[in-house]
């Protein structure tokens, strides 16, 4: 079970410059996959889960050849690019590669495309980079690391994948 994160006060700006509104608390489960990882036969597919007051629902985007690397960078910015309006946002990942080089320890020395698209991604959003252990039984993570798996396998993206990892967390309160 995830802790519950406060609400992030945000001014908005106006003509009064008097209104305040509380941003949506979003979480968002993500992985990556690369078959055949680095290979020039690699599939890679993106997936994240997002959960929003008990509701999850899953996006995905094949990657194509990719690496795993690459697949779990964009796993988060296609959870970011399907948010409609600013939000705090609690990102899990399964990834260090991913938490450390958004908290700043990690140094972008590859992929820069793919960290653009992150940066571009997350602009707009209050966000909270945490790891969360790979293949541990985490409920969440791992359905999105098996419709990440599977979206790689089928080399597309198939609806009926995204809706069994939704049917999997069913109305776990982020």
């Amino acid at each position: 079970m995830i802790g519950y994160v406060s609400p992030i006060q945000i001014s908005t700006v106006r003509d009064d410059n008097k209104q305040t509104s509380t941003l949506k608390q979003v979480a968002i489960f993500c992985d990556g996959s690369s078959l055949g990882n680095g290979q020039e036969v690699s599939r890679a597919a993106a997936v994240a889960l997002l959960g929003y007051k008990g509701y999850w629902r899953a996006v995905g985007e094949y990657l194509g050849k990719a690496t795993n690397q690459q697949a779990e960078i964009a796993a988060a910015a296609v959870g970011l690019e399907s948010l409609r309006q600013p939000c705090a946002v609690s990102i899990f990942t399964d990834s260090r590669y991913v938490v450390e080089t958004m908290n700043g320890r990690f140094r972008r020395k590859a992929n820069l495309p793919w960290w653009e698209r992150l940066d571009r991604a997350a602009a707009t959003h209050k966000i909270r980079w945490e790891w969360t252990r790979g293949h541990a039984g985490h409920l969440l993570q791992e359905a999105a690391d098996k419709a990440a798996r599977r979206i790689a396998a089928a080399g597309h993206v198939d609806e009926a994948i995204l809706r069994d990892a939704e049917d999997t967390v069913g109305t776990i309160e982020p």
